[in-house]
């Protein structure tokens, strides 16, 4: 199983980009947001990736973190998605975006992904809420985008290299990590995970927060019992 690639990049066409990782060109379908936050040909980059396998297909699909790519799975288990839809939901929303759709039972913006119709996307909303609080604690520890590092073709020196330092690995996203923190906090509290869930997202769309104190007190007052 192929779990990430890195390399150059090749070729950009319509969701299709050619990483040359060596020599070896993999041809790996994207979303129209991953494939316009690559750069340009002949630049570094990296993706993970998930392979489909059919009898008349073989696959690779790229994501910019593994948030993303986990995002992707979960929403291939709901009947009548498969990898090209789920594909273009998150192409549309953004992994905090589906996150924020699927915790509010916003089927409407899960519609608003090409090919999907009002019957799957109310099946999205419907089928994973109560998976997709579990996805969201994890996000901010899954949301680094995939390492676009130098180095990834080694030309043959004309001197001993000249040692590199180490590369810090990509920072986390703070939203992700703030929404992730907030998320564990209100369960710690007791609250169910659906009602914190959505919360959360409700106050992370309204813009009330950045950091996970703030977006943790907007929730609260969300989840106070209305008089």
């Amino acid at each position: 199983m192929i779990g990430k690639l890195s390399g150059i990049v090749d070729w950009k066409g319509d969701g299709l980009v050619i990483l040359d990782v060596r020599g070896v060109g993999y041809e790996v379908m994207v979303s129209d947001r991953t494939l316009a936050a690559l750069p340009p040909p002949g630049q570094a980059a990296a993706l993970y990736t998930e392979m489909v396998v059919r009898e008349d297909l073989l696959q690779l699909i790229g994501f910019p973190s593994l948030l993303d790519r986990e995002w992707h799975r979960l929403l291939t288990t709901v009947q009548g998605v498969g990898a090209k839809a789920a594909l273009a939901i998150l192409g549309t929303l953004g992994a905090e975006g589906v996150a924020r759709a699927i915790a509010l039972g916003d089927a409407r913006s899960i519609q608003a992904a090409p090919g999907v119709g009002p019957k799957i996307a109310q099946r999205v909303t419907m089928e994973l809420k109560s998976k997709a609080p579990m996805l969201m604690a994890q996000g901010g520890r899954m949301a680094s985008v995939a390492d676009i590092g130098e180095g990834l073709v080694e030309p043959v020196p004309a001197a001993p290299p000249t040692p590199r330092k180490a590369k810090a690995p990509p920072a986390p996203d703070p939203a992700a990590m703030a929404s992730s923190d907030a998320l564990s906090a209100l369960t710690n509290l007791g609250y169910a995970q659906g009602d914190a869930a959505a919360a959360v997202a409700q106050a992370a769309g309204e813009g009330a927060a950045t950091d996970a104190p703030t977006l943790i007190r907007a929730a609260l007052k969300l989840l106070q019992p209305k008089s």
